[in-house]
């Protein structure tokens, strides 16, 4: 058996890592992620978990580590400057920013959708509340480009035509921002009293209503009626992990709008495993898909 070389070793430990990001982070990205072929499936991988490592910095653990304010802007600062070095040079001696970049230069994601990504997330450094203007602004960069990330890894080696390629980027970006707007409303107790943000312009934490919440549900349920119907034109291999994710948070939303507006000012919506796995059963059955894809991460394939 040939020796694998040094590279090759280092892009699968690379690989490998950012996988486990996102099997100890997130279920629900997690579960809808098996459902993707396994290239696919880790390149999604290492978009998730740049966005993960950026996360931690702003939301905490930084500070937890006891790292002054102006430090953690730093960490920042060269997490940004490693991936932009990482995407011109396709190396970095970050393992996660590694395999973001492999990813990155394998489907075309440049500095176009980076850098209004670690816009928002410096404006988590500098920002407690928002105008409507900046909350387009940060919802755009920390989760619509996402979206359009994984687009491109959706797409890539696929030619579609000028118009289905504009409504499913429109379809990418609304499900982003649908994402990011259910999240805000859970965590919208966490966000407030424990980072001191209020994410919803013009809403009060303390004195959140009924007509505040449905308001808002109203805006995420219309981006998930958008993206929810540029599934069918994505390729068939992307259709049931998109979908998946769909309805995981369109599950979410109706919990949400069931819960009275005045327990999400004191606790965190979730939705329990079980309906999860419910859910991707459904998934799977309407979308026929007949693979072993709820089986484990396939690690050490380079994106």
């Amino acid at each position: 058996m040939a020796r694998q070389s040094g590279l090759s070793l280092y892009n699968k430990v690379a690989v490998e890592t950012a996988s486990v990001v996102i099997r100890s982070y997130s279920t629900s990205f997690g579960l809808a992620s098996r459902l993707l072929q396994p290239r696919t499936r880790l390149q999604i991988e290492a978009i998730y978990a740049l966005v993960r490592l950026a996360d931690e910095i702003v939301d905490g653990v930084a500070a937890e580590a006891a790292l002054p304010p102006e430090d953690v802007a730093r960490v920042l600062d060269a997490l940004e400057a490693e991936t932009r070095q990482a995407l011109n040079t396709g190396y970095s001696v970050n393992l996660v920013v590694h395999a973001f970049a492999l990813t990155a230069r394998a489907t075309g994601i440049t500095g176009e959708l980076t850098t209004p990504f670690f816009r928002s997330m410096r404006a988590d450094l500098l920002r407690t509340e928002h105008t409507a203007e900046s909350f387009n602004d940060y919802v755009y960069g920390s989760a619509e480009v996402i979206g359009l990330m994984c687009l491109q890894c959706f797409l890539h080696g696929t030619e579609v035509s000028e118009e289905r390629g504009k409504r499913l980027q429109e379809g990418a970006q609304r499900l982003g921002a649908a994402f990011q707007k259910v999240n805000f409303l859970r965590d919208l107790a966490d966000d407030f009293d424990t980072l001191g943000r209020s994410y919803f312009p013009g809403i009060s934490v303390g004195s959140f209503s009924e007509a505040d919440k449905h308001r808002l549900l109203d805006d995420i349920d219309a981006d998930l009626l958008v993206s929810g119907a540029s599934i069918a034109e994505l390729p068939p291999a992307a259709r049931p992990a998109v979908a998946l994710a769909q309805e995981l948070f369109s599950e979410l939303s109706r919990r949400l709008r069931a819960t009275p507006a005045r327990q999400l000012r004191s606790s965190r919506i979730r939705v329990p495993n079980p309906v999860k796995l419910r859910i991707a059963a459904q998934t799977l059955y309407t979308h026929r898909l007949r693979r072993p894809a709820l089986r484990g991460t396939e690690a050490g394939r380079q994106p």
